[in-house]
């Protein structure tokens, strides 16, 4: 089940697109990147599933809609199985799909029209275990999620964090990095660090994406109700 560390080799990618021409597009800009290798390709889900179960790649790039098996079915069995990170591809009209993929584990997602440059940048963020969402379409994604039984989760979330780390959660899930929020709360780098470790234990996220997704269905980015 483990899968390369950061720092390793070149990265391994896997893709699973219906798409010949992407998956070719993909390849050829793995294969000719240094620092990367690409492992591996499918056309549907259960392949892909089965693929990565076996080639071990370190992240794996997965369409959200693909013929039979699709790419959230994928997502669960590999992020079940596998240490593999998941990052999901999508375009505008499929935003709706992505939150599921990122309660499931995934790490992000891209467009599907992003370019060779931000492909790039993504896996590498992703392979060093960080998320990653595609910026233009992050805002409508969490402006769609919905709370679910928002007064409960806001009276649990509220009672085990304290105000410092609302308003670290909050400036997280505009998107600010630890430097920005240093600087907008006039704290140290290193105090932020600590803040979100604590946040995480807390709250028992994996990264940045599923705090935010968190804040947004809790109702905390607007302060007490």
């Amino acid at each position: 089940m483990n899968g390369p560390e950061p720092g390793s080799g070149p990265i391994p990618v896997f893709l699973a697109d219906d798409d010949a021409g992407l998956r070719g597009a993909y390849r050829k800009l793995f294969e000719r990147t240094p620092g990367f290798r690409f492992a591996g390709e499918a056309a549907d889900g259960a392949e892909a599933a089965r693929l990565v179960a076996a080639l071990k790649p370190s992240v794996a790039l997965l369409d959200v809609q693909m013929p039979g098996t699709g790419g959230l079915e994928a997502a669960r069995r590999i992020l079940a199985e596998t240490s593999t990170r998941v990052v999901m591809l999508t375009t505008f009209d499929l935003d709706e799909y992505v939150h599921e993929a990122l309660a499931l584990g995934a790490s992000g997602f891209l467009l599907k029209n992003a370019s060779p440059a931000e492909v790039l940048h993504a896996v590498r963020v992703v392979h060093a275990g960080n998320a990653m969402l595609a910026p233009e379409v992050t805002v409508r994604l969490l402006d769609r999620l919905r709370p679910r039984r928002p007064d409960e989760r806001h009276a649990f979330t509220r009672r085990v964090l304290s105000e410092r780390e609302l308003q670290v959660i909050r400036l997280v899930a505009r998107g600010l990095s630890n430097q920005e929020i240093a600087d907008e709360l006039c704290l140290s780098l290193e105090t932020v660090r600590t803040y979100l470790r604590r946040v995480f234990a807390k709250l028992d996220v994996r990264d940045r994406t599923h705090l935010a997704v968190l804040a947004h269905e809790a109702g905390l980015l607007h302060g007490p109700r």
